[in-house]
């Protein structure tokens, strides 16, 4: 995908599809069907949302013989920073304490285990930018 072009919001059927694709890296529309619990969704459903994905940017296919195989475009991480900077923005006016703050309380967190929160955010902050402390 041209990383110009701004991501947009998927629906929750896209999202699901799009998080069976992640799982699998490529796949024919079958293979995504079968990842679905039972009932599984019908196989022209699943093929004729990969075509609005493929036209959002997110997904793009190469013939197999004579089905496409598909791929993602757009990354889980890129998806998911992308939807967590509108949920900071939308809903906490862009302050992630608040946001934090929000989802402790929601999440009747304690003390110890908010303390336990900023210790492996700390450890893995360090795990990925060793230069920096």
């Amino acid at each position: 995908m041209d990383k110009d072009k701004k991501l947009k919001r998927l629906t929750k059927a896209e999202e699901q599809i799009m998080q069976k694709l992640w799982e699998m890296d490529e796949a024919v529309v079958k293979d995504i069907v079968d990842r679905f619990d039972d009932p599984k969704p019908a196989y022209t459903t699943v093929a004729t949302v990969m075509k609005v994905l493929e036209k959002k940017g997110f997904v793009s296919h190469r013939n197999e013989g004579n089905t496409h195989l598909f791929k993602p475009e757009i990354s889980r991480i890129e998806y998911t920073k992308y939807q967590l900077s509108n949920l900071l923005l939308n809903y906490f006016n862009g302050s992630f304490p608040k946001m934090a703050t929000f989802f402790a309380r929601e999440n009747d967190l304690s003390i110890k285990e908010l303390e336990d929160i900023i210790k492996q955010t700390e450890e893995e902050l360090r795990h990925e930018k060793p230069d920096e402390k």
